[in-house]
Protein backbone atom coordinates (compact mmCIF):
# COMPACT_ATOMS: atom_id res chain seq x y z
CA UNK A 1 0.00 0.00 0.00
CA UNK A 2 1.33 3.50 -1.13
CA UNK A 3 2.10 5.19 2.28
CA UNK A 4 1.85 8.79 0.79
CA UNK A 5 -1.07 8.18 -0.71
CA UNK A 6 -2.85 6.92 2.01
CA UNK A 7 -1.39 9.70 4.37
CA UNK A 8 -2.55 11.97 1.45
CA UNK A 9 -6.36 10.55 1.58
CA UNK A 10 -6.40 10.08 5.49
CA UNK A 11 -5.54 14.53 6.04
CA UNK A 12 -8.79 14.29 3.53
CA UNK A 13 -11.11 12.86 5.51
CA UNK A 14 -9.79 13.46 9.02
CA UNK A 15 -12.37 16.66 9.60
CA UNK A 16 -15.30 14.85 8.13
CA UNK A 17 -17.87 15.68 9.93
CA UNK A 18 -20.96 15.06 8.05
CA UNK A 19 -22.03 12.28 4.99
CA UNK A 20 -21.67 13.77 1.53
CA UNK A 21 -24.34 12.84 -0.96
CA UNK A 22 -24.43 9.87 -2.45
CA UNK A 23 -23.75 10.27 -6.17
CA UNK A 24 -26.77 11.10 -8.27
CA UNK A 25 -26.49 8.11 -10.74
CA UNK A 26 -27.04 6.10 -7.61
CA UNK A 27 -29.73 8.32 -5.67
CA UNK A 28 -31.93 8.52 -9.30
CA UNK A 29 -31.70 5.05 -10.22
CA UNK A 30 -32.18 3.59 -6.90
CA UNK A 31 -35.45 1.49 -8.39
CA UNK A 32 -32.76 -0.28 -10.69
CA UNK A 33 -30.81 -2.41 -7.43
CA UNK A 34 -31.91 -5.72 -7.07
CA UNK A 35 -33.99 -6.08 -3.82
CA UNK A 36 -31.33 -8.13 -2.21
CA UNK A 37 -27.77 -9.01 -3.17
CA UNK A 38 -24.02 -7.88 -2.34
CA UNK A 39 -22.77 -4.47 -3.51
CA UNK A 40 -19.31 -3.25 -3.68
CA UNK A 41 -18.80 0.80 -2.92
CA UNK A 42 -15.45 0.43 -4.81
CA UNK A 43 -12.94 3.84 -3.48
CA UNK A 44 -15.71 4.47 -1.27
CA UNK A 45 -13.98 7.45 0.76
CA UNK A 46 -17.09 8.58 3.68
CA UNK A 47 -19.20 6.03 2.45
CA UNK A 48 -22.68 7.84 1.19
CA UNK A 49 -22.92 5.13 -1.72
CA UNK A 50 -22.12 2.45 0.92
CA UNK A 51 -24.86 3.69 3.30
CA UNK A 52 -27.49 4.10 0.54
CA UNK A 53 -26.49 0.58 -0.85
CA UNK A 54 -27.20 -0.96 2.94
CA UNK A 55 -30.51 1.10 3.51
CA UNK A 56 -31.85 -0.38 -0.09
CA UNK A 57 -31.35 -3.66 1.52
CA UNK A 58 -27.62 -5.02 0.53
CA UNK A 59 -24.90 -6.60 1.88
CA UNK A 60 -22.66 -3.83 1.35
CA UNK A 61 -18.83 -4.14 1.26
CA UNK A 62 -16.75 -0.99 1.34
CA UNK A 63 -13.12 -0.53 -0.16
CA UNK A 64 -10.94 2.26 0.21
CA UNK A 65 -7.06 3.25 0.64
CA UNK A 66 -7.76 5.53 3.86
CA UNK A 67 -8.26 4.08 7.19
CA UNK A 68 -10.21 7.12 8.34
CA UNK A 69 -12.49 7.35 5.86
CA UNK A 70 -13.43 3.69 6.72
CA UNK A 71 -13.70 4.51 10.58
CA UNK A 72 -15.92 7.53 9.68
CA UNK A 73 -18.19 5.24 7.48
CA UNK A 74 -18.30 2.24 10.22
CA UNK A 75 -19.16 5.11 12.98
CA UNK A 76 -22.04 6.14 10.40
CA UNK A 77 -22.78 2.86 9.42
CA UNK A 78 -23.28 1.86 13.32
CA UNK A 79 -25.65 4.99 13.67
CA UNK A 80 -28.06 3.99 11.45
CA UNK A 81 -27.75 -0.01 12.38
CA UNK A 82 -26.16 -0.99 8.89
CA UNK A 83 -23.90 -3.74 8.49
CA UNK A 84 -21.37 -2.66 6.18
CA UNK A 85 -18.32 -4.46 5.37
CA UNK A 86 -14.79 -2.24 5.30
CA UNK A 87 -11.83 -3.60 3.64
CA UNK A 88 -8.81 -0.70 3.91
CA UNK A 89 -6.78 -1.56 0.18
CA UNK A 90 -4.71 0.02 -2.34
CA UNK A 91 -7.29 -0.90 -4.97
CA UNK A 92 -5.96 -2.78 -7.72
CA UNK A 93 -7.03 -5.73 -10.13
CA UNK A 94 -5.70 -8.44 -8.34
CA UNK A 95 -7.68 -7.68 -5.65
CA UNK A 96 -11.02 -7.84 -7.17
CA UNK A 97 -12.93 -11.02 -6.83
CA UNK A 98 -14.27 -12.91 -9.78
CA UNK A 99 -18.06 -13.27 -10.41
CA UNK A 100 -18.59 -11.91 -6.80
CA UNK A 101 -21.06 -8.32 -6.98
CA UNK A 102 -24.51 -8.13 -7.77
CA UNK A 103 -24.03 -3.99 -8.01
CA UNK A 104 -20.58 -2.30 -8.41
CA UNK A 105 -20.90 1.34 -7.49
CA UNK A 106 -17.82 3.80 -8.15
CA UNK A 107 -18.10 7.70 -7.80
CA UNK A 108 -15.02 10.24 -8.30
CA UNK A 109 -12.54 7.72 -8.87
CA UNK A 110 -10.63 6.62 -12.19
CA UNK A 111 -8.51 4.22 -13.23
CA UNK A 112 -8.58 2.06 -16.38
CA UNK A 113 -6.27 -0.10 -15.32
CA UNK A 114 -8.98 -1.96 -13.40
CA UNK A 115 -12.37 -1.94 -15.88
CA UNK A 116 -11.80 -5.60 -17.28
CA UNK A 117 -11.25 -6.44 -13.42
CA UNK A 118 -14.43 -4.85 -12.30
CA UNK A 119 -16.47 -6.33 -15.03
CA UNK A 120 -15.32 -9.74 -13.90
CA UNK A 121 -16.43 -8.71 -10.36
CA UNK A 122 -19.87 -8.78 -11.32
CA UNK A 123 -21.90 -11.61 -11.75
CA UNK A 124 -24.29 -12.11 -14.27
CA UNK A 125 -26.86 -9.72 -14.79
CA UNK A 126 -24.75 -7.17 -12.27
CA UNK A 127 -25.02 -3.97 -12.49
CA UNK A 128 -22.52 -1.13 -12.41
CA UNK A 129 -23.16 2.49 -11.22
CA UNK A 130 -19.86 4.61 -12.49
CA UNK A 131 -20.18 8.47 -11.85
CA UNK A 132 -17.09 10.51 -12.51
CA UNK A 133 -15.17 13.94 -13.65
CA UNK A 134 -14.57 15.05 -17.48
CA UNK A 135 -11.79 16.61 -19.07
CA UNK A 136 -15.23 19.15 -19.83
CA UNK A 137 -16.00 20.04 -16.41
CA UNK A 138 -16.84 23.74 -16.09
CA UNK A 139 -15.37 24.47 -12.75
CA UNK A 140 -12.00 23.75 -11.12
CA UNK A 141 -14.21 20.80 -8.30
CA UNK A 142 -11.91 17.50 -8.39
CA UNK A 143 -9.07 16.70 -10.48
CA UNK A 144 -7.01 18.86 -12.58
CA UNK A 145 -4.41 15.81 -14.09
CA UNK A 146 -6.01 14.77 -17.27
CA UNK A 147 -5.25 11.05 -16.00
CA UNK A 148 -8.07 11.20 -13.98
CA UNK A 149 -10.44 12.89 -16.17
CA UNK A 150 -12.49 11.41 -18.37
CA UNK A 151 -12.62 12.08 -22.52
CA UNK A 152 -16.23 12.30 -24.09
CA UNK A 153 -17.80 9.55 -23.94
CA UNK A 154 -15.02 7.17 -22.85
CA UNK A 155 -17.17 5.69 -20.09
CA UNK A 156 -19.11 4.08 -22.99
CA UNK A 157 -15.57 2.52 -24.58
CA UNK A 158 -14.32 1.51 -21.03
CA UNK A 159 -17.52 -0.76 -20.62
CA UNK A 160 -18.65 -1.39 -23.95
CA UNK A 161 -19.24 -5.20 -23.34
CA UNK A 162 -21.73 -4.17 -20.73
CA UNK A 163 -25.18 -3.72 -21.54
CA UNK A 164 -26.11 0.30 -21.87
CA UNK A 165 -28.53 1.38 -19.33
CA UNK A 166 -28.09 4.32 -18.65
CA UNK A 167 -25.91 7.51 -19.95
CA UNK A 168 -25.45 10.80 -19.05
CA UNK A 169 -22.89 13.39 -20.46
CA UNK A 170 -23.93 17.22 -20.56
CA UNK A 171 -20.56 18.57 -21.82
CA UNK A 172 -20.84 22.25 -22.92
CA UNK A 173 -24.26 21.37 -24.95
CA UNK A 174 -27.34 23.96 -24.77
CA UNK A 175 -27.39 26.43 -21.28
CA UNK A 176 -24.37 26.15 -18.85
CA UNK A 177 -26.41 26.66 -15.97
CA UNK A 178 -28.64 23.66 -15.87
CA UNK A 179 -27.87 20.36 -15.73
CA UNK A 180 -24.41 18.70 -13.97
CA UNK A 181 -21.91 19.83 -16.24
CA UNK A 182 -18.64 18.17 -14.27
CA UNK A 183 -19.04 14.40 -14.36
CA UNK A 184 -20.40 11.56 -16.88
CA UNK A 185 -22.69 9.02 -15.63
CA UNK A 186 -23.09 5.57 -16.72
CA UNK A 187 -24.93 2.87 -15.64
CA UNK A 188 -24.37 -0.64 -17.43
CA UNK A 189 -25.29 -4.36 -16.89
CA UNK A 190 -23.11 -7.36 -17.42
CA UNK A 191 -25.11 -9.95 -19.72
CA UNK A 192 -26.80 -12.99 -18.31
CA UNK A 193 -26.12 -16.20 -18.82
CA UNK A 194 -29.27 -17.02 -20.90
CA UNK A 195 -27.67 -13.77 -23.11
CA UNK A 196 -24.21 -15.19 -23.71
CA UNK A 197 -25.60 -18.35 -24.76
CA UNK A 198 -28.22 -16.75 -27.26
Amino acid sequence: MSVNLQAKWDEIYRHQTAVPIAAQVLREHLFLLPKQGRALDLACGAGANALLLAEAGLKVDAWDISAVALQFLQQQAAIRELDIHVHQANISAAILPVDCYDVIVISRFLDRTLCNAIMVALKAAGLLFYQTFTCNKLDPQGPSRPDYLLASNELLRLFAPLSLVFYQEHARIGNLQYGDRNEACFIGQKPSAEQITI
